[in-house]
């Protein structure tokens, strides 16, 4: 079956990875992006999940293009790390709205296809963080939090429907992101996992693609880590 599948936040890194695995096993994928340009592989539609008017003109693109969205996979999000002590209000708010409440609006408004159809897959794009906590990250730790908690309540509301709802829990991966850190840092980050090494976004991804898959119809309400062993027993 091709299906219709929305990655926000799709044009680099995890987000990027899972786009193009699911087009490569032939779905029709499109993703968001706030800037740059998106990839001329998949279709990109400019959209900040922060303003609801602009991921309504975005999902109103994708289903004219693929047809209703069947697959999301809400990845969007962004950092703003420092230490409670000195963080803002703005800091806090700003990480939350991105991360946990840009997940709502996505998902609220394409869930209501996958109800008429009965069908649906939504994933969500979580972190170990979100599990076991890490000092400077109190917003990003507290929005990743709240979406493990938000799928799993999706999964009791719309598993009857023949919905799915999981939450993926990377770790330390190779992207943008950690491509900032220094050697130390970098350092520091390794020695806590267990098979000694980051992950690469394609290893993300490939998990990603079975949680939304129909191998994996029986799953909701998962919490899936893929970070090495970095989160044992959270």
């Amino acid at each position: 079956m091709t299906r219709s599948v929305l990655v926000t936040g799709g044009n680099r890194g995890i987000g990027l990875a899972i786009a193009r695995t699911l087009a490569a096993d032939g779905d029709r994928v499109a993703i968001t992006y706030r800037s740059g340009e998106p990839p001329t592989c998949l279709l990109g539609v400019r959209c900040d999940v922060t303003d609801p008017a602009s991921l309504d003109a975005a999902l109103a693109t994708v289903t004219d293009r693929h047809g209703p969205v069947q697959v999301l996979v809400a990845n969007a999000g962004i950092t703003r790390d420092t230490l409670l002590a000195t963080m803002s209000e703005d800091d806090f708010t700003a990480v939350l709205d991105a991360n946990l409440t840009g997940t709502f609006r996505v998902t609220r408004r394409v869930v209501r296809g996958m109800v008429k159809a009965r069908y649906g897959r939504v994933l969500a794009v979580s972190s170990v963080v979100g599990l076991q906590g890490a000092a400077g990250q109190t917003n990003y730790a507290a929005a990743k939090a709240g979406m493990v908690g938000f799928v799993r309540s999706l999964a009791r509301e719309l598993g009857s429907r023949g919905i799915t709802a999981n939450a993926l829990a990377p770790g330390f991966v190779d992207t943008d992101m950690t491509a900032v850190l220094s050697d130390r840092q970098r350092t520091a980050a390794l020695a806590g996992i267990p098979l000694g090494r980051a992950a690469s976004p394609t290893e993300i991804a490939r998990v990603a693609r079975f949680l939304v898959s129909e191998d994996a119809g029986y799953i909701t309400g998962a919490v899936v880590p893929v970070d090495g062993g970095m989160g044992m027993g959270h």
